[in-house]
C-alpha cells in the first residue's frame, strides 16, 4: 500500500494506491480508513478503484460500508 498526500483547496487528502485489494466488505473499508486516519491524521482519503474488490461494489455492501464510516466520525 502507498500512501501519498496533495494538498488543494486547503485538503490534504490521503491518496491510498497499490496492486493488492485492500477493500473486500464493509469491514475492511472500515478497518483501511480507521488505519490511514490513526497513521496520519487524514480525514480525507481517495482509494484507487484497483485497490477495490469488485463484491465491494454491489449497494448493500457499499450502503453497509458508508453507514459504518458515518457513524466513526
Amino acid at each position: 500500500m502507498n500512501i501519498e498526500y496533495i494538498k488543494e483547496n486547503g485538503c490534504e487528502p490521503a491518496i491510498v494506491s497499490g496492486s493488492e485489494k485492500l477493500i473486500h466488505d464493509a469491514r475492511s473499508a472500515l478497518d483501511l480508513a480507521m488505519t490511514i486516519r490513526y497513521e496520519t491524521g487524514a480525514d480525507r482519503i481517495v482509494i484507487d478503484k484497483k485497490a477495490v474488490c469488485e463484491d465491494f461494489f454491489f449497494v448493500k455492501t457499499k450502503e453497509e460500508a458508508i453507514q459504518k464510516l458515518t457513524q466513526t466520525q
